[in-house]
């Protein structure tokens, strides 16, 4: 039994796993994200040793949000933590003393997926990840798809409406503005005043932070129509950029992970109809299995885990 240690840095929290050879988690750790991303790498170390204790390890792999560098080491542009050319491998080893390597959060969470979850049975995996933004990881023929620069696999930003909202990157119309969580409670809170919204205004109340993605869902399969269709518009959005992507990319299986996934049907039932309807040359080709993922929030730490010991530095 090999272990390494993965690690996924989020905007509030960075958590743990020391994860065995079979994509097990056996011990976890977390701690609050700091707000000066000069001491992220002390506390991603810290965190490492928490979950490692005295086992040996293959290294750690690391999952962060941002266009990673084909060095596996260096983060070229992380708009929520504001890293740009940060050589995080090079502070985080030189802290622990382990082989590290770091990975983009949705493409180590699609590496954990194709080999421990939604896409065990596939080689050609496409992962959309749908939270507070759109993510995403591409396996091909069995290997991590990372383009020639590292930074492949970007999906959330499919320009797909010509100068639309505004997006983090810099750039208006990504898919993200559209099809992500903040897609959902922005569009919620536009229709909070029409009649149908009732169910929502009243979980609301006089607190417009109490709107969020996970209510809107719960309300969706409590019955509440308005948000069923909130959920639907979210669904076309995505089919239709995943269509737009397996015209290029051609995956047998697209697996549908993050916080928004938790929807189920309500969100997966519209993103396969608009996907089929989207798909070019729709009922002469085969057409991939949309399927949700099944590994969770964990996917992304025990991806980059697994990384560590199948593509070593």
């Amino acid at each position: 039994m090999t272990y390494a240690v993965g690690i996924d840095i989020g905007g509030t929290k960075i958590a743990g796993g020391l994860v065995d050879d079979e994509g097990r988690v056996v011990r976890e750790a977390r701690e609050a994200t700091p707000g000066d991303s000069a001491q992220i790498p002390e506390v991603v170390a810290q965190v490492a040793q928490q979950v490692r204790g005295d086992a040996e390890v293959a290294g750690i792999g690391i999952g962060a949000a941002g266009f990673i560098g084909a060095d596996r080491s260096t983060v070229l542009f992380a708009p929520n933590i504001r890293w740009r050319d940060e050589p995080l491998a090079q502070r985080v080893r030189e802290l622990t003393d382990v082989p590290v390597v770091v990975e983009n959060d949705a493409s180590a969470a699609a590496w954990g997926e194709f080999r421990f979850g939604a896409g065990a049975d596939s080689d050609d995996l496409l992962l959309v990840t749908v939270g507070t933004g759109v993510g995403g990881g591409i396996v091909h023929r069995g290997q991590l798809f990372r383009g020639g620069f590292g930074i492949g696999g970007e999906i959330g930003h499919l320009r797909v409406v010509p100068d639309g909202l505004l997006c983090g990157c810099g750039r208006r119309g990504c898919l993200e503005q559209y099809g992500s969580g903040s897609a959902l409670v922005r569009e919620a809170r536009l229709r909070l005043d029409e009649p149908a919204a009732g169910p929502l205004r009243e979980a609301v109340g006089d607190e417009p932070d109490r709107l969020t993605g996970p209510l809107v869902t719960r309300l969706a399969q409590e019955g509440d129509p308005l948000c069923d269709a909130l959920l639907a518009d979210l669904g076309r959005w995505l089919g239709e950029g995943i269509a737009s992507l397996a015209a290029v990319l051609d995956p047998t299986v697209v697996a549908i992970g993050g916080g928004v996934a938790e929807a189920g049907d309500h969100l997966l039932v519209p993103i396969r109809e608009a996907f089929e309807a989207a798909l070019p040359a729709h009922g002469h080709r085969p057409v991939a299995d949309l399927r949700l993922a099944t590994l969770g929030n964990g996917a992304g730490l025990v991806g980059a885990a697994d990384l560590v010991r199948s593509e070593p530095v």
